[in-house]
């Protein structure tokens, strides 16, 4: 067990809501220029003809009759492209025109009977038919000049990103020096004093868009990539979170990316994920967070041990890529292009051994605020709640609950007590008030004290923190 902390070297954020800072940002290429155009030929593609024929005979399968038109918006691949593989498929007599209008384009096509069976083969083997993939080589080669790398953040721009947070101008620049030195971040405290959420706000000094694909293919099997739930498509001029129609449409364009693992997190999980049933692969969060941002929260609660956990990421960190399996066995590298940001109640020094210890760049210390950044974001909170206060109830809060319980002065405790006393509030219909009965009240119920505030057990939790001993395994 390491000494208590008896002074801070920084002081905790106040996490509250996050802020745009897109104006102090520099502006990255827009993704026409960060893809390349679109492919006009099949080689340009870097997939296999039969590969194409798949996915062309499995939308097919999906839709009954369909349009070439139907397939470029279904494939994003371009008229010519596909013209040349249903040409493929109805010399193999795998497809059949049904009708053919005015223009090329303007064709019908349906399955034979040969080819629903073909069809129903490739879906039983894979249940993908959404957007062509691209090769492994065009992704390496997006992903380096897209790379999270290349971003500088300045002192106006690091204060920006964190506007209307309470944190102290030496802990901003230490933080605007891990944005520039690329390597990984740890912030450690107590809990509560608003290391996640701080983590989160990183995601604001990543400036610019990335290009995602859709998937991936590596030996004619399919990684997805592209998740709606982490990847958020920009509405930029002239792009409309689509690409101009010169570039190639197996790409969205997308504000970069933060992905945020908590105590869920396993060995697993960082590895690619083969669903038996759709027949396809999940991307690992790590590289769906490519050219963004990965926050690893409460590290030291996963359950791995956190030795194993941070020793699986001692090479991405030195080499900048990252290995992984197909079910095959088929092993690849691939781009580790992620800025890490780690938050945990444990000191650095107890997570790992002295080899990845070296490795984390910087190690933040974010402790309890004083009682003026407290004061700061009590009143922030009731400001944002709509709940009246007074000089008089932050005295009392401070002097009456917190002197006596020994409770350090912890960024999440406003908005905590706050929203009970909001919601004893609403319960009584009475006004929003934060005063000293409301606050005794809520601070109760929070700390789980029994009986009056007077006759509460001693505390358990000192003016100052410890850090944690790791479990093993």
């Amino acid at each position: 067990m390491t000494e208590k902390w008896k002074s801070a070297p920084g002081a905790p954020a106040d996490v509250s809501r996050l802020q745009d800072a897109s104006s102090a940002r520099h502006k990255l290429d827009a993704g026409e220029r960060i893809v390349a155009r679109a492919p006009r030929t099949i080689a340009d593609t870097g997939l296999d003809q039969n590969f194409l024929l798949e996915l062309i005979a499995k939308s097919t399968l999906l839709l009954g009759k369909v349009s070439l038109t139907q397939l470029v918006q279904r494939l994003k691949l371009g008229a010519g492209v596909l013209d040349s593989v249903v040409a493929f498929a109805v010399r193999e007599r795998v497809m059949e025109i049904v009708r053919r209008g005015a223009n090329d384009i303007d064709v019908e096509l349906q399955l034979t009977d040969n080819g629903r069976v073909r069809a129903t083969e490739y879906m039983a083997r894979c249940r993908y038919a959404g957007p062509a993939p691209v090769a492994l080589a065009t992704y390496e080669e997006v992903i380096l000049r897209q790379s999270v790398r290349q971003i500088q953040a300045t002192r106006a721009s690091v204060r920006a990103a964190f506007a209307g947070l309470t944190v102290k101008p030496a802990l901003l620049d230490d933080i605007g020096g891990a944005v520039n030195s690329g390597k990984p971040v740890i912030f450690f405290g107590p809990p509560g004093s608003g290391k996640t959420s701080l983590a989160e706000r990183l995601g604001r000094l990543l400036p610019g868009r990335v290009a995602v694909p859709y998937a991936i293919a590596i030996e004619n099997e399919v990684i997805q990539v592209f998740d709606p739930l982490i990847h958020e498509p920009c509405e930029t001029a002239g792009l409309d979170g689509a690409l101009s129609p010169q570039a190639d449409a197996r790409w969205q364009i997308c504000r970069r990316p933060t992905v945020l693992s908590g105590g869920e997190l396993t060995l697993d999980m960082l590895e690619l994920r083969y669903d038996a049933v759709s027949g396809f692969y999940q991307a690992p969060p790590h590289v769906k967070a490519n050219g963004g941002l990965y926050i690893v929260d409460d590290l030291g609660r996963q359950r791995v041990a956190p030795a194993d956990l941070l020793n699986r990421w001692i090479v991405p960190f030195d080499r900048g890529r990252d290995m992984l399996t197909l079910r095959t066995g088929l092993r690849f590298s691939l781009p580790f292009d992620v800025w890490v940001g780690f938050s945990s109640n444990f000191a650095p020094e107890e997570l790992g051994d002295e080899a990845f210890f070296r490795r984390l760049g910087c190690k933040l210390y974010i402790g309890p605020l004083d009682v003026a950044e407290y004061r700061s974001v009590y009143d922030m909170r009731c400001k944002e709640l709509g709940v009246a206060s007074d000089d008089e109830a932050f005295e009392f809060l401070i002097h009456r609950l917190h002197v006596p319980a020994g409770r350090q002065l912890l960024a999440c405790y406003p908005g905590d007590l706050l929203r009970i006393v909001l919601a004893n509030a609403s319960y009584f219909e009475q006004p929003a008030v934060a005063d000293g009965p409301s606050l005794l009240r809520a601070w109760n119920s929070y700390f789980a004290v029994v009986g009056e505030h007077e006759n509460q057990p001693p505390p358990q939790v000192g003016a100052e923190w410890q850090p944690k001993k790791v479990a093993a395994g």
